[in-house]
């Protein structure tokens, strides 16, 4: 039998910290080191044919550990969302702060830097140059393997101009949210829904390297404070120029905007079509990928939801 879980409900604050440590750990899963794939066949044996009991014990980073699921510490189903969350494990409670140990934001950094990042940012005049040849020898290796010259009138510049665009594409790792902010936050005492629609959005998956584009919505309910509009597109803009996938994209976006303003609640919808599965693969061109995060009352109180949703014409 599985063990019982204490499932008694959180108090709003620590729901807010629970909602955003859980969001934290699932983006820095994605960042860490790789995992093993899941061996499904052997899965299936082990798992029973009704429900799903987790009894293993969890490893280091995740994963399946000898053919197993590691077990959930949670389980939330959508609705109802306030009754869903165990008391946080001392493990990853906090005293003062949700953000004191593990910042989920750094000002002073990158917002989730990727190994070589502050490499990049930190570079000599001399380094950067060096950094922009191995890129377009690259390209022009790339090329060369698949069949192409280089050398011909239309590629010669080709690896160039590749090597400049791929390093706008990801610049996004050269940013900071305290600039990206740039103190345009502002007391005002507001507390009706704030939405800002339609963001455009590009950004490059990290499993192809092709692009993904489309929209995102975001909308807060302010608790004192409000953030320049203009803002809210550039928190947008720096996490999507990076290699990325959409679910995590969605998340980063919706805890920076929470981390900045600790608003009573967040909610980040996105919409947009993969290249890697339009051009490629299964081939679909008329497919579109809609992920949301929620925080705070945007997640817990369904009414609130059901008005950003409304107010986004999806209900």
């Amino acid at each position: 039998m599985p063990a019982s879980r204490n499932t008694s409900a959180l108090s709003p604050s620590n729901k807010v910290e629970k909602e955003k440590q859980d969001i934290y750990d699932s983006i820095s899963a994605s960042n860490g080191p790789r995992r093993q794939p899941l061996d499904l066949d052997s899965l299936s044996r082990s798992l029973p044919k009704t429900s799903y009991h987790p009894t293993t014990t969890s490893h280091a980073h995740g994963g399946a550990l000898n053919g197993t699921l590691e077990p959930l510490h949670e389980e939330r189903p959508r609705d109802p969302r306030d009754d869903a969350h165990p008391l946080t494990p001392p493990a990853t409670s906090r005293s003062s702060s949700p953000f004191t140990q593990r910042p989920t934001v750094d000002f002073d950094g990158l917002s989730w830097p990727s190994l070589g990042t502050r490499q990049r940012l930190e570079a000599t005049p001399e380094q950067a140059k060096a950094r922009q040849e191995q890129l377009t020898g690259a390209i022009k290796t790339i090329l060369e393997c698949i069949g192409e010259d280089p050398e011909r009138e239309g590629l010669h510049e080709t690896p160039k101009r590749w090597a400049e665009s791929m390093m706008f594409f990801t610049k996004g790792y050269e940013e900071n949210l305290r600039d990206i902010v740039n103190n345009a936050v502002f007391n005002e005492n507001h507390d009706e829904m704030i939405i800002v629609k339609d963001i455009e959005v590009f950004s490059l998956c990290e499993h192809h390297l092709v692009p993904f584009t489309g929209k995102m919505h975001i909308g807060y309910i302010p608790n004192g404070r409000v953030l320049g509009l203009s803002k809210i597109a550039r928190i947008a803009e720096m996490f999507s120029r990076r290699l990325q996938i959409q679910e995590r994209l969605t998340k980063q976006v919706a805890l920076a905007l929470a981390e900045v303003l600790q608003p009573q609640g967040v909610a980040v919808v996105m919409e947009s079509s993969h290249l890697c599965m339009v051009m490629r693969g299964v081939q679909k061109t008329s497919s579109t990928t809609s992920t949301s995060c929620m925080l705070g009352c945007m997640r817990s109180r369904d009414r609130t939801r059901q008005e950003f949703l409304t107010l986004l014409n999806r209900r």
